[in-house]
């Protein structure tokens, strides 16, 4: 079992950047696809970003291609999401999740708390 904490959320206007953190408490880190998820108020939770547990593979969602980037350092047991041009519709709670397979969008066994990002107009 692994836990997660994000970190890194906040107020910021539209077209600003942020980075978000998740930290894993397990040391075994690279066994762990990592992605990323939202949800918004009212809102279903949402897929954003996924990163192969070596990082050579990523995928995201059609909303934030060329916006936001998933990376991590598995020396560190951290995963970002780095987020620009951010727009009103990314106001959402994120979070990260984890998973013992190569790589995955669904079914993420592990989930932190969230953080809670704001973007005002």
């Amino acid at each position: 079992q692994v836990q997660l904490v994000e970190s890194g959320g906040g107020l910021v206007q539209a077209g600003g950047s942020l980075r978000l953190s998740c930290a894993a408490s397990r040391r075994t880190f690279d066994i762990y696809a990592m992605g990323w998820f939202r949800q918004a108020p009212g809102k279903e939770r949402e897929f954003v970003a996924a990163i192969s547990r070596g990082g050579g593979r990523t995928d995201y969602a059609d909303s934030v291609k060329g916006r936001f980037t998933i990376s991590r350092e598995n020396a560190k047991n951290t995963v970002y999401l780095q987020m620009n041009s951010l727009k009103p519709d990314d106001t959402a709670v994120y979070y990260c999740a984890a998973d013992l397979q190569e790589f995955t969008i669904y079914g993420m066994s592990f989930w932190g708390k969230g953080t809670l990002v704001t973007v005002s107009s």
